[in-house]
């Protein structure tokens, strides 16, 4: 039988992949697809403890979660878009113009 351990494991292997992903690789786009992934544990674990409660909560703060993952791919994918015909690159690294 699966219980809210399993879940909550999970949901702390897939942030830990995205945090990694996030923090160590140099595209922009992989940088995104994980905090994505992290968005995504969040979510499980927002709905695995609701289920375990037998409240609705999680799953509307789940809810809110992707709606505001959405806006932010869609916002996060223009800007790359954008400083990618300026610069010709999606490495993060080369990308020193945002450092103040």
């Amino acid at each position: 039988m699966i219980t809210i351990h399993h879940y909550l494991i999970l949901s702390a292997l897939l942030f830990t992949l995205g945090l990694l992903g996030a923090v160590l690789r140099k595209n922009i786009l992989i940088v995104l697809m994980s905090i994505e992934v992290m968005m995504n544990a969040i979510n499980l674990t927002f709905i695995a403890v609701s289920r375990y409660l037998r409240v609705m909560d999680g799953h509307v703060v789940a809810f809110f979660v992707m709606a505001v993952a959405a806006a932010e791919a869609a916002i996060g994918l223009a800007i790359v878009v954008s400083l990618f015909r300026t610069r010709q690159t999606i490495k993060t690294t080369d990308w020193r113009m945002m450092r103040g």
